[in-house]
């Protein structure tokens, strides 16, 4: 396999946590990885090869104009590796906008994909994680580009998680097919042709609410992007709160510091399986070629995690199996 282009210099941790990421990643995965930024900034980088790139997006800086105006960026020249065949795939933690418009600018887009889209797995303790797409890349939708988010995360589903027929719901506000906005009810009227789901080898359950996300419902929930980054930054919100208020809990007295040492062992499974730390980062899926996007504080562990789900992707030819149900779907 082709070396992971890992954007090092992306992230609010960037470059120590994202080098170190790198380096274990390497060690632990025994995968091949080029790192590209300042060489001069890197700190320590081992034996790593680098790709040169004189400029960093700001986490901060607008995503078009930036990726235009700053071609030596680290970004862009992740995205250029994976193009000219110099890396199989690119990771980043860096801004998540212009990691987008890098990968689509440079790598192009998927025939038959009118729109990319951020695939992101959400944890569903015991079970596999729910796929929620779109995640952020798209604020605003036209009803028929959720036809191709639902084709695209039962690909994703299937080759990331094994899922051999991914159920496929709409994020609504009830079950019934009339609930929604006029938006939302035009969604349902595409995604009930049976069509697409015959061409993907999905199936489709109709609509589904917010309280489903977290379960075993469906195995990919697709809605617009600002809908989708609204409920995956509400659910993150919320499981911080509710695990910060359970350690306050577990440290009130005598009764529960001895309760939380007993639970310690289930405690730490349940926030391993729930940090984002451990989901590896988002795929934006529609361009050609893979394209991780992890979350911003990204940590080592993070990194290695977000490798790992790149080399997997490459392995398992996603793109091509994308590229393929496009076609089948425009047939």
């Amino acid at each position: 396999m082709l070396p992971i282009a890992v954007d090092a210099m992306g992230g609010d941790n960037a470059p120590d946590a994202i080098v170190e990421g790198a380096r274990r990643a390497v060690d632990e995965l025994g995968v091949s990885v080029v790192l590209v930024g300042k060489p001069g900034e890197m700190g320590d980088t081992g034996d790593l090869p680098v790709i040169e790139a004189s400029e960093v997006i700001a986490m901060d800086a607008e995503p078009g104009s930036s990726v235009r105006k700053m071609k030596d960026s680290s970004l862009v020249r992740a995205a250029e590796a994976v193009r000219d065949g110099n890396a199989s795939a690119m990771v980043s933690a860096g801004n998540t906008g212009a990691t987008m418009a890098s990968a689509l600018l440079r790598m192009g887009r998927i025939k038959g994909i009118q729109r990319p889209a951020i695939a992101t797995p959400i944890p569903v303790p015991g079970s596999t994680p729910t796929t929620l797409l779109d995640a952020g890349a798209n604020a605003e939708c036209k009803p028929e580009w959720l036809v191709e988010f639902a084709q695209m995360g039962g690909v994703y589903a299937r080759d990331r998680f094994g899922i051999e027929r991914p159920k496929v719901g709409l994020l609504s506000i009830g079950e019934e097919a009339g609930k929604g906005s006029p938006f939302v009810k035009e969604c349902f009227e595409l995604l009930s042709d049976p069509a697409w789901a015959a061409a993907t080898d999905c199936e489709w359950i109709g609509n589904v609410e917010g309280r489903d996300v977290m379960t075993n419902e469906a195995d990919v929930i697709v809605t617009d992007g600002f809908t989708g980054n609204v409920t995956l930054k509400t659910l993150e919100g919320a499981m911080r709160a509710i695990m910060g208020r359970l350690l306050m809990a577990l440290d009130t007295d005598d009764d529960t510091r001895a309760a939380g040492a007993a639970l310690g062992p289930a405690l730490d499974t349940m926030v391993s399986e729930l940090h984002p730390d451990s989901v590896g980062g988002a795929l934006l899926l529609g361009v050609k070629g893979v394209c991780v996007i992890s979350h911003g504080s990204s940590s080592p562990d993070a990194m290695v995690n977000a490798i790992r789900v790149a080399s997997e992707m490459v392995e398992v030819e996603m793109v091509d199996h994308l590229t393929t149900a496009a076609a089948s779907a425009a047939d």
